[in-house]
């Protein structure tokens, strides 16, 4: 069966005029002019839906700077009082919870490294038991779906219905010229998961980089996210964290006027049938795609017995370096990204090695 959730629409919490939820705001609080001066600049572009600032912020390693923490939460009312924004924060313990609702912050989330431990999430869910406040949740930093699943209902558990995800991209260890991976389809997953989440995109964690803001940006647009979370800092070379991911608020309105806001669907018949032909020509191959598949895999059973007569192991790493260079070139001419065919001969091999392997024990129990 699969996992539900109560989830009130977005519009119900945040008014956006039927546009993508904006939210922006510096990496971290880091004194109270540049917090102030950052949301005012931010509120003139009159895009920004929601301010946000990191006020605690979990390092990878001490001694980098940990956020102004309580001090930082009577900026916030100022910056609220002087742009007539609300506020977002991220939050990882009930303390920081009770402050934050204290201080009149609107909007929760939590963050990536918080999400990956379950029993953190569960004492965030207890600490929000009978709070009406809206609550983000951040993939975890590893591609779990399942945690990422686990923290929705734990929260949800908790009677929160305003919630939302953050797509902010995975750790995988492999060389990336993004900061974290992106992964689409663990998105994907989780939209088809929880249809009426609302799932936000995180460009500046997920690119690491200004350079790749824009594009990562537009194709969260293109997937039909329902807003972004960008960070902005009025001196972002200076900020005092993630400098080189954040825009100047004028940068970021540039960047906003360019991205190309496409529709879910239309209306028009013309274009429906045109999509329905389309569609079904995809069907076609992708019924000749598991055909395929399913050839090659009955090759592989032949194989694993001829190996398994021969006394010869499963794995034969000069075969799979070949496979997996000659594939990948092979689909670059193409016109394939590498990347991606490199990705499916990984799935596909991993599979070989599972059927090679359950036809050699199948023969040894047998005998």
């Amino acid at each position: 069966m699969k996992p539900s959730l109560e989830v009130l629409p977005l519009n119900s919490w945040v008014e956006t005029n039927g546009k993508p939820l904006i939210i922006s705001g510096p990496c971290s609080a880091e004194t109270e002019e540049q917090l102030v001066e950052t949301a005012r600049q931010l509120s003139q572009l009159g895009a920004v839906h929601v301010i946000r600032a990191g006020v605690w912020k979990p390092r990878t390693r001490p001694g980098s700077f940990e956020g102004m923490g309580k001090a930082a939460l009577p900026w916030i009312q100022r910056a609220k009082a002087e742009t007539g924004l609300p506020f977002a924060v991220e939050v990882a313990t009930p303390e920081h919870i009770e402050l934050a609702l204290k201080y009149g912050v609107d909007i929760l989330w939590v963050g990536a490294r918080t999400t990956v431990n379950p029993f953190n999430v569960q004492e965030i869910a207890d600490a929000l038991r009978g709070v009406d406040v809206p609550v983000l949740v951040k993939n975890p930093v590893n591609p779990d779906l399942a945690l990422w699943i686990g923290a929705f209902e734990r929260i949800a558990g908790a009677g929160i219905t305003k919630l939302g995800a953050i797509h902010r991209g995975f750790s995988t260890g492999e060389a990336s010229k993004y900061r974290n991976v992106p992964l689409w389809q663990m998105a994907i997953e989780l939209k088809s998961t929880f249809p009426n989440l609302p799932i936000i995109g995180d460009p500046s964690h997920m690119a690491g980089k200004r350079a790749y803001l824009q594009e990562l940006a537009q194709m969260q647009m293109d997937l039909n996210y329902d807003g972004l979370i960008v960070e902005s800092h009025i001196d972002p070379d200076n900020a005092w964290s993630d400098a080189a991911q954040q825009l100047t608020p004028a940068a970021f309105g540039e960047m906003l006027e360019h991205l190309h806001i496409r529709k879910a669907d239309s209306p028009n018949l013309e274009f429906q049938n045109a999509l329905e032909q389309i569609r079904s020509k995809i069907d076609n191959v992708d019924r000749q795609l598991v055909e395929t598949l399913a050839a090659r895999m009955a090759l592989v059973e032949k194989l694993a017995e001829y190996k398994r007569d021969n006394n010869v192991t499963v794995f034969q790493p000069e075969r799979w370096k070949e496979v997996h260079e000659t594939r990948a070139k092979q689909g670059k001419k193409m016109g394939l990204y590498p990347e991606l065919v490199e990705e499916i001969f990984k799935i596909i091999h991993m599979e070989s090695i599972r059927k090679q392997t359950e036809v050699m024990n199948s023969n040894e129990q047998s005998a």
